[in-house]
């Protein structure tokens, strides 16, 4: 009786180590591939580049007069109208000049009705012939000199006044105050180039960036393209802008040729500031609800061993076609079809990438390596899309790596024997 107990242990032992041995051979070869699916999606295609956030319009307010700033009245950030006071500068001297060159006018028109009044007795003593002809045009040329000197004058008192106006800065337009150059009391020196007093924006309720876009990609570039964008003070929030000029001028940034595109952007939050660095996405296509795969799974390449045996199976394949099909293959049969055919979709799948081709790699029913060429279409660098392809469907999974064996790999306990170990399958990088 208890041998036949002891058979039954035996027995009972053996079913639960070989299941424990095909459970642990079947996880080894489950484990054999790192894959990825196939699914729907919307996908993007965008140009990335970088600029910088500006007011629609900005002015900045000089001067056409030296002085010194006697007044300010407004600081950063003030909100001005246009015609408002913003500075004045020391009136003294102008002032001055203007009543100098009054003085200088009541002057000439003395002057003028001098040689008006000489010119109209001159003109009675030449008809009853007093004096000579020479005497009569010479007090004719008189008028006309005090008369040009009296024109004179009044231009040169109203540059004084205009002088004298221009002592009173005011706001070009109305807006806001985002840089102050002056402190009161300091002196200005107009010269060729007016000095900068105050940078004025218009509004910031809309901004524009100038961004630099490289001439590879200038082409796909429109005006009215939409866009979106990101600045570092907000890092999680992306803003809508639409291009609105693309610069003809190009600019050459280390040995790259770059086009500045106008980016038109509402900020009724006020969050943008002048200044920001922006990163901007330009949308060249979108496709929404289309079937997609991972970039990492048309970068696979399988090892010589598994390309090997798929060349094997391809050949078999070949062989056993009916005579009709196999001549569509010359070298088949030959030992030389089945390489060439492995080695032909390779070539094709590195070289159709470039025609918008792929390849990639999944295991068939029986869990065999199978390659599937895919015609592609966008791509946002990570993923792209499938635009057609006759054996991968939604759904597949696609391998991207191969698990390799780690000769450190963590053990799993024998049931039967805690004190035995059996050895697991490691995870290995992927391609």
């Amino acid at each position: 009786m208890k041998k036949k107990y002891l058979i039954y242990g035996i027995i009972a032992v053996a079913v639960i180590v070989t299941a424990f041995l095909l459970l642990s051979n079947g996880d080894a070869q489950n484990g054999k591939f790192n894959f990825v699916e196939v699914k729907k999606g919307n996908i993007t295609n965008a140009i990335t580049s970088t600029g910088t956030l500006e007011a629609l319009s900005t002015v900045e307010v000089g001067t056409q007069v030296s002085g010194r700033i006697a007044r300010l009245y407004v600081d950063f950030n003030d909100e001005v109208k246009k015609g408002q006071l913003l500075a004045l500068i020391d009136t003294t001297l102008l002032a001055a000049q203007v009543r100098d060159q009054q003085a200088m006018l009541e002057r000439t028109k003395a002057q003028y009705n001098e040689a008006v009044a000489k010119h109209e007795r001159n003109k009675k003593l030449f008809e009853k012939k007093f004096i000579s002809e020479l005497d009569f045009i010479t007090s004719q040329t008189s008028i006309e000199s005090a008369l040009a000197s009296l024109k004179s004058a009044e231009f040169a008192i109203e540059k004084a006044k205009t002088n004298l106006e221009y002592a009173y800065i005011s706001a070009p337009i109305s807006g806001k105050i985002i840089n102050r150059n002056v402190e009161q009391g300091q002196t200005v020196a107009a010269s060729l180039s007016a000095p900068t007093l105050f940078t004025m924006v218009e509004d910031l309720s809309s901004m524009r960036i100038l961004a630099n876009v490289d001439e590879g990609d200038i082409g796909q570039i429109k005006v009215g393209q939409k866009v979106q964008f990101t600045v570092q003070a907000f890092q999680d929030k992306k803003f809508e802008g639409e291009v609105s000029q693309i610069r003809l001028s190009p600019q050459t940034i280390q040995n790259v040729v770059n086009y500045t595109v106008v980016v038109k952007a509402e900020n009724k939050g006020k969050l943008l500031l002048p200044g920001m660095t922006a990163t901007v996405d330009f949308y060249v296509a979108q496709k929404d609800d289309v079937l997609i795969l991972p970039n990492i799974a048309l970068r696979f390449t399988p090892t010589d061993d598994l390309m090997a045996d798929y060349t094997k199976r391809m050949e078999e394949r070949l062989n056993n076609m009916p005579d009709s099909l196999k001549n569509r293959f010359p070298g088949a049969g030959q030992g030389q079809m089945g390489m060439g055919t492995g080695m032909n979709s390779q070539r094709s799948g590195q070289q159709g990438r470039n025609r918008n081709f792929g390849r990639v790699w999944y295991l068939d029913e029986d869990g065999k390596l199978e390659m599937g060429m895919v015609s592609l279409g966008i791509t946002d660098g990570k993923n792209t899309e499938l635009v057609r392809s006759r054996n991968i469907k939604e759904g597949m999974q696609l391998i991207t790596g191969i698990v390799e064996p780690d000769t450190k790999a963590s053990t799993t306990s024998n049931p039967l024997n805690p004190t035995q170990q059996t050895r697991s399958p490691g995870f290995g990088r992927g391609f």
